[in-house]
């Protein structure tokens, strides 16, 4: 008799393991938490990063560093991002934030899909976007998880989930320091 119900069972609490992994931590959460992070304020002048990128089981895949020119004009923070690939490689990231009140900002970048909302509260800042990567030769559009986290020596921790279809597929982690 309870054989039949087994296999429904089974698929429930498989719906409710994932259901579990799916949340995620409200950036109000961190509302109060000191020092209190300003994507423009930080970002003001010239900044430098070292990150990496792990696939899904943990192994770093790629090893890059960032020089970042920032410029706040009013209510307008600029990014202009220059990646250095372990590899050679290079790349260009320009980032438009527009602050649309004290804890909110839209940003839009020249590789990103469409723009950007996102938030900061107390020593904390996140944004969720849609990145099309090259994998492979082929192109695959993520979806990005990053938050920021600043830390009492001035130093910004950023980890970014890269997800497919709400799975975890890669994750990246980046160190800024301010350089002025």
């Amino acid at each position: 008799m309870y054989r039949k119900w087994l296999p429904r069972l089974a698929l429930l609490m498989l719906f409710l393991g994932l259901l579990a992994g799916c949340g995620s931590v409200a950036i109000d959460r961190y509302a109060g938490t000191t020092p209190r992070l300003d994507i423009g304020e930080y970002f003001d002048g010239s900044t430098r990063a070292w990150g990496m990128v792990q696939d899904y089981s943990g192994e770093v895949q790629r090893r890059f560093t960032v020089e970042i020119d920032g410029r706040l004009e009013g209510n307008t923070l600029t990014l202009d991002e220059r990646f250095t690939y372990d590899d050679g490689e290079t790349d260009r990231r320009i980032w438009t934030f527009e602050r649309q009140g004290e804890d909110r900002w839209i940003g839009n970048a020249n590789d990103v899909e469409g723009p950007v909302e996102a938030r900061q509260a107390g020593h904390a800042f996140t944004m969720r976007y849609r990145l099309p990567v090259e994998v492979s030769g082929r192109e695959i559009t993520f979806t990005l998880d990053d938050w920021m986290y600043l830390q009492p020596d001035g130093r910004l921790i950023n980890r970014t989930a890269m997800k497919k279809f709400g799975v975890t597929l890669a994750e990246i982690t980046i160190i800024f320091d301010q350089t002025r």
